[in-house]
């Protein structure tokens, strides 16, 4: 449903997103899934380009993906890499990573983006376009915002909502609207970005090289397609200069030692890369996800999923909150757990990033260094790919908590199917072993341990442990369900 309103008049929603990329529209269509009311906000007019700059799903998102009914459809729609090259012939196995989904998932963001907005429109998101926020107000009942609207952004629109969550990228408005800071550096200048098609197939569908004059990813998109991702040290150009076929091809050869005869280029850019983060993702009933919160390089490709996992903790949250009727103190756990979150991703990509910048003898060293433990120690390699891919990310638990409170919940075998299959449902899953009896609890759903394991678990809507126990243990689990579930967060 489309909605316009350029008469200044104001409208009111439970939740306004700002912002339609892939965290908005995952966000968008949790809260619509849940019942609330959403309005959408975005910038651009309503069209989904056929270009763009994120390629990787990974396995965690997927996971999330799974969790929504909507993974199959995503996968559908990529190309699955269970080995990466990288560097010095050092390689990363996702093939190895305890998931549904041991692989590293090749598709455009542009695809991700067609099945996130379906499921929002179908929920009943209500969408309103070429609006740019300007202004933001709080007070204690909600948030109103104000946006210029229309192509000549002459017009200008109010919108009221209980909560507001700014997703509109690196650039938010409304992050600025909030008066919050956006402290970081620049970590590369000049990157170069190209989809091109070639007369020579590469070896494999994604490989990463790197030399003294800088690096270059080249990766399958389908469809005859590459993407080429790539520095070069001795072209430091500002955004705007110009980009030429000569340019992209010395980069390749460079690194490959081949250009691969390219004889098409539907789109280039040149662009910076920065590392940012915001101090907070909260300002009283405004939140910031994705980008808006956190930029940092495309090493690992992890800005996207670390936005989706951004959503996927914040939306259940909200959920509680309005509809549920959980205390207000819940949603002070997404600054908490997505904060470090991001904290971990700019410094991943951030290693990596600086290892492939380095020349001369660092570079002789430490990458040939790198790519040696990464091939023959395989907890080092298997620990890496679990956090770029995000399998193995954690929350901090309390002092005292079982080993397994803060994890990702794998996909167990349930008596009532899987694990991420009853997640659909929205809600939180007790998973039980057999001959333990817990008492109902609103807002849960009881489900059976079909692996013979002991430990019970409580599971939340965002498919981690909130609470574990290895006997029965009444007086524990109540206690995580009015933490958890009536928001009673100490």
């Amino acid at each position: 449903m489309e909605s316009r309103n350029g008469d200044g008049g104001a409208r009111d929603s439970d939740v306004l997103v700002v912002g339609a990329g892939p965290t908005g529209l995952l966000l968008a269509g949790d809260l619509a899934a849940a019942g609330l009311s959403v309005t959408l906000v975005e910038r651009r007019p309503h069209r989904i380009s056929n270009l763009s700059r994120a390629l990787v799903v990974h396995a965690r998102t997927l996971e999330q993906f799974d969790a929504r009914g909507i993974a199959d459809e995503v996968v559908a729609g990529g190309h699955p890499i269970d080995s990466l090259q990288l560097f010095q012939r050092g390689r990363l196995h996702p093939s190895r990573l305890p998931t549904r989904y041991p692989y590293v998932l090749f598709t455009p963001q542009y695809e991700v983006e067609r099945v996130l907005e379906r499921r929002a429109r179908e929920a009943g998101v209500t969408f309103v376009h070429e609006a740019r926020v300007v202004e933001v107000g709080q007070d204690a009942d909600g948030v109103e915002v104000r946006a210029v609207t229309g192509e000549d952004a002459k017009a200008s629109a109010r919108f009221r909502a209980s909560y507001l969550v700014g997703t509109d990228g690196a650039h938010s408005t409304l992050r600025e609207a909030l008066g919050l800071p956006f402290p970081g550096k620049s970590m590369l200048k000049s990157l170069i970005l190209a989809d091109v098609r070639l007369a020579e197939k590469p070896d494999r569908p994604f490989t990463v090289n790197s030399v003294p004059e800088g690096f270059c990813l080249l990766t399958e998109m389908g469809e005859g397609w590459y993407r080429i991702t790539g520095w070069n040290r001795h072209h430091q150009l500002p955004d705007d200069a110009p980009l030429d076929l000569d340019e992209i091809r010395e980069l390749l050869h460079h690194n490959f030692g081949t250009d691969y005869g390219i004889t098409e280029c539907r789109w280039k850019s040149r662009f910076h890369s920065d590392e940012r983060q915001a101090p907070s993702y909260r300002v009283g009933r405004a939140f910031l996800a994705g980008d808006a919160a956190h930029v940092h390089s495309p090493a690992g490709a992890m800005g996207m999923n670390t936005g989706l996992q951004d959503a996927a903790n914040l939306g259940w949250k909200l959920v509680a909150v309005l509809r549920d009727g959980a205390d207000d103190r819940l949603l002070d756990t997404y600054q908490r757990e997505r904060h470090v979150a991001g904290k971990i991703a700019l410094r991943i990509s951030g290693r990596m990033v600086r290892v492939a910048k380095m020349h001369g003898i660092p570079a002789r060293i430490v990458r040939p260094l790198v790519a040696t433990v990464l091939n023959r120690v395989r907890p080092v390699s298997d620990r890496a790919a679990s956090m770029i891919t995000g399998i193995g990310l954690s929350y901090p638990a309390g002092h005292g908590a079982h080993r397994l409170e803060g994890k990702r919940a794998p996909d167990l075998e349930l008596a009532e199917g899987r694990l991420y299959e009853v997640l659909r449902g929205g809600g939180f899953v007790l998973v039980c072993p057999a001959g333990f009896r817990f008492p109902p609890a609103a807002g849960v759903t009881p489900a059976h341990r079909a692996d013979g394991d002991r430990t019970a678990l409580l599971v939340r809507p965002d498919g981690y442990i909130a609470w574990a126990a290895d006997e029965a243990d009444d007086a524990g689990l109540r206690a995580a369900l009015d933490t958890w579930v009536l928001g009673r967060v100490r």
